[in-house]
């Protein structure tokens, strides 16, 4: 499984098709796959497992969403006062 995803991260170059997003407006699957990115992490983390499975997120939301967004949820984080559910 390891092996597939960094094959798929290997070939990877933006953000593919999501049935769940078939408008034009991504935003609901930026901020989705932002949320996936964190949960993962935290996921992987308490596991103690290697996070590399998480990247496949990362990259998606970092080619989808504005770094502005992104920016503002982290500090929203860090302060305690993000409004999802991670």
């Amino acid at each position: 499984m390891a092996e597939d995803i960094k094959a798929k991260l290997a070939r990877y170059k933006t953000a593919p098709f999501d049935s769940r997003f078939p408008n034009q407006n991504q935003t609901r699957n930026c901020w989705q796959n932002y949320l996936d990115y964190q949960r993962c992490q935290r996921a992987m983390a308490a596991r103690g497992a290697d996070a590399t499975p998480c990247q496949w997120y990362y990259r998606v939301y970092k080619s989808l969403c504005p770094t502005a967004w992104v920016t503002t949820w982290d500090e929203a984080r860090e302060e305690g006062t993000f409004p999802g559910k991670i």
